[in-house]
């Protein structure tokens, strides 16, 4: 017994010299300006990330570190980030002092972010097609040009889109269930309340999630964490808005265990960049915790952002040479007022309650619950037997007349279209007024609504098993209910509109009521506020889990990580189409995929300034809801050939980090294999009717099976040429291709009887082999310089360089139909491989450079800090294309051969241009 007690004695006495002993590391951060200490900043230890966050003394103490030179970073929102050297001694204490930050002037740089790229190539209810928000908390120097000088011309980090990417506002995936991407207008104006963010590139791990090839955005909006005081801003600019006021209060954490943050803004334009395109945003957000002990803490997070913004119109080059770049067909003039007729209108509110419970000393469980409420509209003109009011509309056109060989109509044409360029709302107005059926309207505006409520529940575990591994663990829980229709928002001066669609009253297929929206309540009169013409719930109920180990040595960290989700779809009719009488009422039946993914990756140390990165992932990731359905609006038929994806990426990088120079070499590639795309257009030449012969359709095209392969290699540099001068160098590139020839398939409306309710049309291989991805530059190069003086004022400037941008192309042109007669199985005449070879090349836009200037200044007076801070972008004013896409209306090789005979296509490619110079000018007061 007595040996016993006395080797315990030795042991805990040799517990505690080692733990007097180990090597420790304690200083302090202060404000450099006001001397005042620093809260909830990052130290963290370079060479293994190793981190503490300062107390409200501003005071931090590290143990445990390896002994030798080591780099201590210290970070936190609004401050320049500081590295510094530093020595630690084996077995003693190493005491820096204080540890001075200045206030980052060019954070409000951030705040200039404006997402310009929101995707205006469709009019569904999608997000945004840029990546430049999963940016905005990024310190890398490739990853700020990607943001802040490539985004305006729609780069795509890595070439992909961002449903491949994962946002979060406390640990809950923002990724719509419906399209995979964030709509990044739910928080849009709330840049001071958004500002706590992690970021992950690729597929580096990430603490909150398993993530996607893209990276991981995670937006922290606990009260506790936002530094104390209150901000208050006034913004110019002449993008998609012309002013912006913005006001936050912050409290911090209080004596009594409550913090609370509060911010508001509002944008506003009585016209943006391009011709009617009017804008207004109303922003809220609130944000209450009370930590009730040191282990149990809650906080309620609101956010409310509305937005309503005109769209402008993707134009062919007739119209863009007619009209000039900025001109928007969407508008014309009401009572001498812009009126646009293509309104997005985005309000979905939302709240989450979240609860934060320090377990034991190395372990915390995070446990959150959102509701979202709202709905997304896109408002656009319907008729009924009268003519297209877009004033682009192809026979308004003087190509048409081109085309027909009529010079003298082609003249009047144009005379005609400059002078009648805009829709003419009063027209439509008298046209209601003398209709042929009294009261009744063949002219309206309506809006196609989406009005969701979804529940989400997770929990997430953070845990440090040992010194050496830790364990990130979550699963989640989402449930949708999607409510879509049409919704009539004016009716023009009449009295009602026909629940009806005439195109279909035609035609040798007819049989009676195909025009009917809904047989169950035939001949309905719709009034404002009615929904009409298609009418159904999407519901969805998505789970997933993952687990992360990380791992981390003196040389080498490694992680491992893997995921299992079940996403589950269904479709519930509202009404009985008459289009598909037995296949558009009631649910479809549920579709349920099962997926998992597993990635890992490691990083070796060859110095505690130099590193070796790799990251591998092999994940299937689920359709989208948006894709599953063939033609949800009127049926409940499932898209044929669906699958999960196949989702490969792997890259590495070399990694500089030392006090002054910073570098970051990456090769990366990626392949997602057996994706779907749907696409909907009205085309020539791709059904036939009962004799045989080509009829005109408004289709579904549904393209399976579509392999992409995106491989490249980035670098960011940057160098602190003295103390108040740093150069960066970025650039970026890329080959995104298709890998394969995908099935090409029709969903065409027009074939549909009632003994065929589902009329797919096989149209075999689309050739889209090596042709490139489109919708943005491949190739993109930046080089910086700023200064910035010790008297807080700094100035900066980019030149960039933007290459390889190609025009989407149509998916139907590249299948046999373009080439082969469908009616006898002969290829036309003049189609062999030299004209069809030209025919389908795809066009490559013009490089650019774009010269980007920003500065700013600050002054201190007592505890208030006054800022002023201001960008030109594009300021040599260059034109540039940013996107575009091939019509797909001319589907065989001689109507697109008769559509370009004179060089004027009536149905040639349409083109989205970037904006010229823009400024952006930002005054501050932060006390």
């Amino acid at each position: 017994m007595k040996k016993l007690v006395l080797s315990l004695l030795f042991l805990f006495q040799a517990i505690f010299v080692m733990a007097q002993n180990q090597s420790t590391v304690k200083g302090k951060v202060v404000d450099s300006k006001s001397q005042n200490p620093l809260g909830s900043v990052k130290v963290m230890i370079q060479s293994n990330e190793q981190f503490v966050t300062t107390n409200n003394l501003g005071e931090f103490l590290i143990k445990g570190i390896t002994k030798g030179d080591q780099i201590l970073v210290v970070s936190v929102d609004g401050y320049n980030t500081q590295n510094f050297a530093i020595e630690v001694v084996e077995n003693q204490t190493l005491d820096v002092g204080l540890m001075f930050l200045e206030e980052d002037i060019t954070s409000e740089q951030q705040l200039s972010l404006v997402t310009i790229t929101e995707n205006d190539l469709g009019d569904d209810n999608s997000g945004s097609e840029s990546t430049a928000g999963l940016l905005q908390s990024s310190r890398d120097a490739y990853q700020q040009a990607a943001a802040f000088n490539w985004g305006q011309a729609r780069f795509r980090m890595r070439g992909l889109d961002n449903e491949y990417g994962v946002t979060m506002i406390n640990g809950i995936s923002m990724n719509k269930i419906y399209d995979g991407r964030p709509q990044w207008s739910n928080w849009g104006g709330l840049n001071d309340a958004t500002r706590n963010q992690e970021f992950t590139l690729g597929s580096a791990p990430s603490d909150y999630t398993f993530g996607g090839i893209l990276g991981t955005q995670e937006i922290n909006t606990r009260a506790s964490l936002y530094r104390k005081g209150t901000r208050i801003s006034q913004s110019g600019t002449n993008t998609n808005y012309s002013w912006r006021s913005m006001i936050t209060h912050n409290s911090g954490l209080m004596d009594n265990g409550w913090a609370y943050s509060i911010s508001g803004s509002r944008r506003w334009a009585k016209e943006g960049y391009f011709e009617g395109t009017d804008y207004g945003a109303n922003s809220f957000f609130a944000s209450v915790e009370k930590r009730f002990n040191k282990k149990h803490s809650l906080n309620f997070t609101s956010i409310y952002a509305q937005n309503s913004r005109g769209k402008n119109s993707p134009n062919t080059k007739e119209v863009n040479d007619l009209m000039g770049i900025k001109y928007n067909s969407y508008w014309g003039l009401q009572n001498g007022k812009k009126r646009n007729s293509r309104d997005k209108d985005v309000e979905e509110p939302m709240m989450m309650l979240s609860h934060y419970w320090k377990m034991t000393e190395k372990t915390t469980l995070n446990t959150n619950v959102s509701y979202q409420t709202g709905s997304i509209g896109n408002s656009r003109l319907d008729y009924q037997g009268a003519n297209s009011p877009d004033p682009t509309y192809y026979k308004n056109l003087p190509s048409y007349y081109y085309n027909l060989g009529d010079a003298t109509g082609a003249a009047s044409a144009q005379t005609y279209f400059l002078n009648n360029s805009q829709i003419n709302w009063n027209a439509m107005y008298i046209a209601n007024q003398n209709s042929a059926n009294p009261g009744k309207s063949v002219y309206a505006l309506y809006q196609d609504r989406t009005d969701d409520k979804q529940i989400t529940a997770n929990s997430i575990l953070f845990s440090d098993l040992s010194d050496n591994v830790k364990l990130n663990a979550g699963a989640s829980f989402k449930k949708l209910k999607s409510h879509n229709f049409q919704n009539m928002l004016d009716l023009l001066g009449g009295d009602y509109f026909s629940d009806i669609d005439p195109f279909y009253l035609t035609g040798d297929n007819y049989y009676p009521g195909q025009e009917q929206s809904d047989l169950n309540n035939p001949n309905r009169q719709i009034k404002v506020g009615d929904a009409y013409g298609y009418n159904y719930n999407l519901n969805a109920i998505v789970m997933d889990a993952f687990t992360q180990f990380k791992f981390t040595y003196k040389k080498t960290d490694f992680y491992l990580a893997q995921s299992f989700s079940r996403s589950q779809y269904e479709r519930d009719g509202i009404y009985r189409n008459g289009i598909y009488a037995n296949n558009s009422f009631g649910k479809s039946g549920k579709q349920i995929f099962e997926n998992f993914g597993f990635k890992g990756g490691f990083t070796y140390k060859i110095t505690g300034q130099h590193l070796l990165d790799f990251n591998g992932v092999y994940m299937t990731k689920a359709p989208n809801m948006r894709n599953t359905f063939a033609n949800a609006r009127i049926n409940n038929n499932i898209t044929p050939d669906l699958d999960s994806e196949q989702v490969t990426s792997l890259d590495a990088s070399y990694v500089i980090r030392t006090p002054k120079f910073k570098a970051r070499l990456t090769g990366f590639a990626s392949k997602v294999q057996n994706a779907t795309e749907i696409s909907f257009y009205y085309a020539e030449g791709v059904g036939e009717d009962v004799d045989g012969n080509e009829q005109d359709s408004f289709i579904s095209e549904i393209l399976t099976g579509v392999e992409k392969r995106n491989f490249g290699a980035e670098l960011g540099l940057e160098y602190q040429i003295t103390s108040t001068i740093k150069a960066t160098v970025a650039a970026s590139y890329g080959q995104y291709l298709y890998g394969n020839n995908p099935n090409l398939k029709i969903n065409d409306d027009g074939q549909a009887t009632l003994t065929n309710s589902q009329p797919v049309v096989d149209f075999g291989k689309a050739y889209l082999k090596n042709y490139r991805v489109a919708g943005m530059p491949q190739t993109a190069a930046s080089l910086g310089l700023e200064y910035r003086d010790p008297h807080f004022w700094w100035i900066g400037a980019n030149i960039n360089y933007l290459a390889d941008s190609y025009l989407d192309v149509s998916n139907i042109l590249r299948t046999d139909n373009f080439v082969i007669n469908s009616a006898d199985g002969l290829g036309y005449p003049g189609a062999n491989d030299e004209s069809v070879r030209k025919a389908l090349k795809q066009e490559k836009f013009a490089e650019f450079n774009l010269l980007n200037v920003t500065g700013g200044k600050s002054w201190r007076v007592d505890n208030t800090t006054i800022g002023f801070f201001a960008s030109v972008n594009n300021v040599l004013d260059t034109t540039y294309k940013t996107g575009g896409f091939e019509q797909s209306r001319k589907a065989t090789f001689p109507d697109q051969q008769a559509d370009n005979a004179n060089s004027t296509p009536s149905f040639g490619s349409k083109y989205f241009y970037g904006y010229g110079r823009t400024y952006f000018v930002n005054l501050y007061v932060n006390f």
